[in-house]
């Protein structure tokens, strides 16, 4: 989910990689036509950063801080102090009008937390509550698009819904309010990742014991530094931008809430 609406959502794109080091760059191009060095300094920059945050070793770094150790195992499964009672699945995005399916469709992020949810409620037999909003007028909710899914190809009931959510605050929020009507105080929480920290401390905000339950460690993955790790990609500068994103998301947490 994404950490605001609005200004807040605009201005991470503006000063967030790519947006911000090509606006950068551009801007000393345009000033080098009245203050040449101040611009091709400025330019210099904002290629620079460009080329940086294009890096694996780039978005490797930032992963670290972001990523647990370790992921939940058969035998950390089921912990002996305050057991989960139910499993929460966090919405990741929607395809819009994707025509193989006449309609509206979970995203590749959420297709990647739905199948470990869908695992870990085969293992565990927890009933599941899925959280996502965003649905657009005469849409439905990712929540809704998730739990068609779920029901549909996988054969598993999804028990609760939450479709308020914008962000992963109010994920967090409105999922707690479901799931304490129903005297649930326990979950496990699947998400990414590099999604998991900011996600974790959202749902304990809300009194909620929480088992993180991350999915695709992208940093997990890395050897020994290689040649690899300095040559930019598309790649990674993608990875470094969704990276990036959680670090503000987090920050904004901080100082928001």
């Amino acid at each position: 989910m994404t950490v605001g609406f609005g200004v807040g959502a605009l201005l991470e794109q503006i000063i967030g990689p790519p947006g911000g080091f090509i606006f950068l760059a551009l801007l000393g191009l345009i000033l080098m036509r009245h203050h040449r060095r101040a611009g091709f300094y400025m330019t210099a920059s904002g290629l620079g950063l460009l080329y940086i945050a294009s890096l694996p070793l780039t978005a490797d770094i930032l992963l670290s801080g972001l990523e647990p150790e370790t992921a939940l195992s058969e035998k950390t499964l089921l912990p002996d102090d305050k057991p989960p009672q139910a499993i929460v699945i966090l919405s990741a995005g929607r395809r819009y009008h994707a025509p193989e399916f006449a309609g509206d469709a979970p995203d590749a992020f959420a297709l990647e937390r739905i199948r470990y949810g869908v695992w870990l409620a085969r293992r565990t037999l927890l009933p599941i509550l899925v959280s996502g909003g965003l649905g657009a007028e005469q849409s439905p909710a990712e929540a809704e698009l998730i739990k068609q899914l779920i029901e549909s190809e996988y054969a598993l009931p999804v028990r609760w819904i939450e479709t308020q959510s914008r962000t992963t605050y109010e994920n967090a929020q409105y999922s707690a309010k479901i799931l304490k009507a129903e005297g649930i105080d326990s979950i496990y929480l699947v998400t990414h990742a590099r999604h998991i920290k900011r996600s974790v401390q959202s749902f304990e905000k809300f009194g909620l014991t929480v088992v993180p339950a991350p999915t695709v460690f992208i940093g997990k993955d890395q050897r020994d530094l290689t040649l690899r790790h300095f040559l930019p990609s598309a790649r990674s500068l993608n990875l470094t931008a969704q990276v990036f994103h959680e670090w503000v998301g987090m920050l904004w947490y901080a100082m928001r809430y």
